[in-house]
């Protein structure tokens, strides 16, 4: 080969197509800080929008039904309790195995999802402080990393960014026992150095591991910590000024982290469950980001300023590291606040007992029982029926055995984009069919329906609201209950209204039929098909409660066949509304 054919050889693999291409740094995945923005090694901004693991390596009660239980190890002490120690620990390993598998990484990426964070337990990785055989020194547990390994090799595939965050630190970080699984009996994070040594430690071998992992996103230190450092009746963190001790323990950290990983975007959270930066920036190190969590509060611009205002001063990229547990409107309207201003997220958490997450894992035989027990108002369960009754539960972690809750993943990626709506279930109707109340269409508040309560402000004093008050079958603004016959909406209020689009086969439907109830028998409704209301008032006749169901026959025009759109709206509430039939 000659020295001009060579050089042009060398040139043409520079260009590609018609243009020139960037240049990746090292590792084309690799995320790294760019002022405001989070970007890979193409220079190209990556917006994480991502879900937390959050019931896989940590239970916190609320999760599973067991919130008057509250931490981890207590949850574990009451299963021991009714099993032995032995049959506790087989059960602990198969959640482990089950709970979080290659399925449901796939799943997330087939979602839209392009990042996990995974909440950790320090536990799965080394031996707790007063556990280690010789005082100063860490014993490593491979469990923990080699769980990790096979996480990461799932999200390898899927081109998903994983995010480590410890979750629950050695002797915890908080005065929230259950996100630490903090134990009152022992010295806390704040309260022991050789525990904040030993996580140290733990990242400076995590960090080492994971070095030169380009789908690794980077290492959320510590989560939400909540502890009053200067004033001890500030429990929370919330008020702190210096937040001297959280700060020493971040730059300590970073260090130990940059001793073998320069690579790695490092996540710092502040006091106060992740907002309260006071005393803790300007950042020391050029590859960090901002995290703060936000639940529960208004979604105005106002809400975030404080961390747009940090970001503009100190030059330091943003991520709403946790958010979630509300309705899809709260869902919604959080995620389109954080993208307008170029903040990326991660929800709470991708799936649990409840309806306000992607994947819903069902109560399994027996575990009703089972609570009843432990909150002392049952008899105790033999071990054989809490065995059986902890097998079940297994099984209904498995991806394929839990309930997918599409409205939900509707509210966090399609509703962002589009006001348009869609039919809740996709099916043809012909007369005779019915059509159940809550299969109200998938859409916005004001586009598929209109509730006057939509989400739940519960960390903002003054805002009364509950958002959707059965928290039964979807987790829209609509209030839904179950009964022994089936779901139905309750709590209509004057003006409220639901939409129904429905694809229609037969072109002999001349009325439709009203499913409802009303104890007082006050309540008036006026029905729309295709935007054209239909002549009168329908009178709810009074029931003798609120599941007593009546029928209401109202005539219309025949409904064309394809799509039509009827609209039940409550002139005045205070009826139920069970189904619609055609």
């Amino acid at each position: 080969m000659n020295k001009t054919f060579f050089l042009l050889v060398v040139i043409a693999a520079m260009f590609t197509g018609c243009g020139l291409q960037k240049q990746p740094a090292i590792g084309k995945h690799l995320l790294k800080t760019q002022n405001h923005h989070i970007v890979n090694g193409y220079g190209d901004t990556i917006l994480l929008r991502g879900m937390g693991l959050g019931g896989w390596m940590l239970q916190e009660g609320y999760m599973f039904k067991l919130g008057f239980i509250g931490q981890q190890y207590r949850i574990r002490e009451h299963i021991e309790n009714l099993v032995g120690a032995e049959e506790t620990e087989k059960f602990y390993d198969a959640w482990l195995d089950l709970h979080t598998r290659k399925a449901d990484i796939d799943s997330m990426a087939a979602l839209g999802f392009n990042s996990i964070r995974l909440p950790m337990h320090y536990n799965l990785y080394t031996l707790a402080v007063e556990d280690e055989p010789v005082a100063g020194e860490q014993t490593w547990l491979e469990q923990g990393f080699a769980r990790t390994d096979s996480l990461l090799a799932w999200c390898k595939v899927n081109e998903i960014y994983l995010i480590l965050d410890l979750h629950a630190a050695p002797g915890g970080q908080g005065h929230d026992l259950n996100i630490s699984d903090r134990n009152l009996d022992k010295p806390s994070f704040w309260e022991s150095e050789a525990n904040r040594q030993k996580t140290i430690a733990l990242w400076r071998k995590l960090a080492e591991r994971y070095a030169d992992e380009e789908w690794i996103g980077g290492y959320d230190v510590l989560n939400e910590t909540n502890w009053g450092f200067e004033d001890p009746e500030d429990r929370l963190g919330v008020h702190e000024t210096k937040n001297v001790p959280l700060k020493e323990f971040l730059v300590q950290v970073t260090q130990a982290i940059r001793e073998v990983d320069t690579n790695h975007i490092v996540f710092l959270e502040g006091n106060g469950f992740a907002n309260n930066y006071r005393g803790i920036v300007p950042d020391w190190d050029d590859n960090m980001v901002l995290s703060f969590h936000k639940y529960g509060n208004p979604n105005t611009k106002a809400s975030i300023q404080q961390f747009l205002d940090l970001r503009e001063k100190y030059n330091i990229p943003l991520w709403l590291g946790e958010s979630g547990e509300n309705s899809n409107t709260w869902f919604t309207e959080a995620i389109v606040l954080c993208e307008a201003h170029g903040i990326g997220w991660a929800w709470w958490q991708n799936k649990k007992m409840g309806i306000n997450q992607p994947w819903e894992i069902e109560k399994p035989e027996g575990y009703d029982r089972l609570l009843s027990y432990w909150k002392g108002e049952g008899e105790k369960p033999s071990k054989e029926e809490t065995l059986h009754t902890l097998n079940a539960w297994l099984d209904n972690l498995k991806l394929e055995n839990n309930n997918f809750r599409a409205d939900v993943v509707d509210a966090m990626f399609r509703q962002v984009e589009s006001n348009d709506t869609r039919p809740f279930k996709n099916r043809k109707y012909s007369k005779g069919d019915v059509i159940q109340a809550v299969d109200f269409d998938l859409g916005k508040q004001g586009f598929a329906y209109f509730d006057k309560d939509t989400a739940s402000y519960h960390f903002t004093p003054g805002m009364d609201t509950q958002g959707n008050r059965g928290w039964s079958y979807r987790n829209d603004g609509v209030d839904i209950k179950e009964d022994t016959a089936g779901y139905y909406v309750f709590h209509i209020e004057d003006g409220e209204w639901l939409q129904y689009t429905v694809d229609i086969v037969s072109d002999d439907i001349d009325r439709l039929l009203l499913h409802v109830a009303d104890p007082k028998g006050s309540g008036r409704i006026r029905v729309s098909i295709n935007d054209v209301e239909v002549d009168g008032i329908v009178y709810v006749p009074q029931t003798t409660d609120e599941t007593d169901w009546t029928h209401v026959s109202v005539p219309i025009a025949d409904l064309k066949q394809g799509e039509n759109m009827i609209k039940i709206t409550a002139e005045k509430g205070g009826f139920t509304f069970k189904a619609l039939g055609l």
